[in-house]
């Protein structure tokens, strides 16, 4: 079965973003984890020990990270499970922007 981390990078500071609340949700809207980036941006794992095939979201509150003025209070990235792998969602953040890629 699958597993999911992730790791949230403010590229704005060059630095990790600590403090993130992260959560993951099935496609259905049930929340199944949750956690806070720590030190290093890191939740690992996120969620429990494997993930059924199916479709995920992965909510990140980059409003409570970046203040009132975030042009993005929330980025939800939307991902596919297929198999038994390990699923790497990370988050390149700053204040006017976000990128997201399938990591390792």
């Amino acid at each position: 079965m699958a597993s999911l981390s992730t790791h949230v990078l403010d590229t704005s500071r060059g630095q990790p973003a600590q403090g993130i609340r992260v959560s993951l949700e099935s496609a259905a809207g049930e929340r199944l984890a949750e956690g806070t980036t720590d030190a290093d941006g890191r939740v690992s794992p996120l969620g429990p020990e494997t993930l059924e095939p199916g479709e995920y979201l992965v909510r990140f509150d980059t409003g409570g990270y970046l203040g009132a003025d975030a042009f993005y209070p929330e980025v939800v990235v939307h991902f596919v499970a297929e198999g038994d792998q390990h699923y790497h969602v990370p988050l390149l953040l700053n204040p006017f922007g976000y990128s997201t890629y399938r990591g390792s």
